[in-house]
């Protein structure tokens, strides 16, 4: 039998093949860049030295982007934001998740150096991280000990902050503040606060890190049905070697059972005297958030520059980024259109 090609249509056939190739490759390259910049860049952690301390953290989206620089609180980590980085990596960000101290592969230069968790020396890391990265400005957000930091750094660094976004907004706090008696309802959801001021307490969290921070992810956001890989995930930054020292050292601090270093006592006193931020920011709140948290009526002025508040519903509870990534999302781009 002899078989006849039609050289033409055989042109035609060849071409569209190639072509089909072409977009198929394409697609898979996409699809590549995209998980870059969601799951695959958070299992990419990068170092570098950065005051005290060596950093870990990732960095997702374009170099030449707008930085944003997020912090997570305790007992989370940076995965708390690896859908919000996605998010703003699509919008051309550059956004930057480090650990902070005492948490993931985030380490003491010098072992000597005190594991201090007091709050001025958290934010004189962020400050530290910038200018290791040479980065001059940019945005920042973070919820619960990110939030605080945050705060800090703009209240006292506000050239270096182009933007602000707080959950639960203004968390700056002093021992002398700390000093006063809260209602018996607001000091029984502080209980871990107790309980850390306690040898039995360092103990217990030393044995048990990891069921006692899924207990505070459970009371803390109450209506987050978080899977237990998710857990797991971010539970694994906590077997830092300094993750314990750090976490009781930040309770004992705030209720005076601790001593600050000298280094930060004038950042310090700065803080007692509660500044005003005057960066753009836009503070959030979850509407079913667990954890101790101020009444945003009571904040509000603390803000002096341009400033938006929102709450978000549906049951979103004290990991705000997690549980509502693109709400994060929209307050960080939101926050960034105020400083044009």
């Amino acid at each position: 039998m002899k078989l006849t090609i039609n050289k033409g249509r055989f042109r035609f056939l060849l071409i569209s093949a190639m072509i089909l190739a072409t977009v198929i490759s394409g697609m898979d390259a996409v699809q590549a860049q995209s998980k870059n910049r969601s799951e695959g860049t958070f299992e990419n952690i990068k170092q570098i030295r950065a005051g005290l301390l060596d950093v870990g953290y990732v960095e997702v989206g374009p170099a030449d982007g707008q930085p944003v620089i997020l912090l997570h609180g305790w007992p989370y980590d940076i995965h708390s934001y690896t859908e919000v980085s996605a998010l703003l990596a699509g919008k051309g960000y550059r956004v930057l998740v480090p650990y902070l101290r005492g948490y993931g592969s985030t380490r003491f230069l010098d072992e000597q150096t005190q594991r201090n968790g007091q709050q001025s020396a958290l934010a004189v890391d962020v400050i530290d991280f910038m200018n290791a990265l040479k980065i001059d400005k940019a945005i920042l957000g973070g919820f619960d000990w990110g939030a605080r930091t945050a705060d800090i750094v703009a209240a006292l660094w506000p050239g270096r902050v182009k933007a602000l976004v707080s959950v639960s907004g203004y968390l700056i706090g002093s021992q002398q503040a700390n000093k006063a008696p809260l209602s018996p309802q607001a000091e029984l959801s502080w209980w871990y606060q107790f309980y850390f001021a306690t040898e039995r307490g360092q103990k217990g969290y030393e044995a048990n890190r990891r069921e006692f921070s899924k207990l505070i992810w459970q009371t803390a956001s109450p209506k987050w049905n978080f899977t237990e890989a998710e857990f797991a995930k971010s539970a694994a930054a906590f077997d830092n070697p300094d993750h314990v020292a750090i976490v009781i050292n930040n309770y004992r601090w705030r209720l005076g059972l601790a001593a600050g270093e000298a280094r930060y006592e004038e950042l310090e006193k700065k803080l007692a005297a509660a500044p005003v931020i005057t960066v753009p920011t836009v503070t959030l709140e979850g509407d079913a958030n667990g954890a101790p948290h101020p009444d945003p009526a009571k904040y509000a002025a603390k803000f002096t520059g341009r400033y938006a508040h929102h709450t978000i519903t549906g049951g979103a509870g004290h990991n705000l980024p997690q549980e509502a990534p693109r709400a994060f999302a929209d307050a960080i781009i939101e926050a960034a259109g105020f400083a044009r």
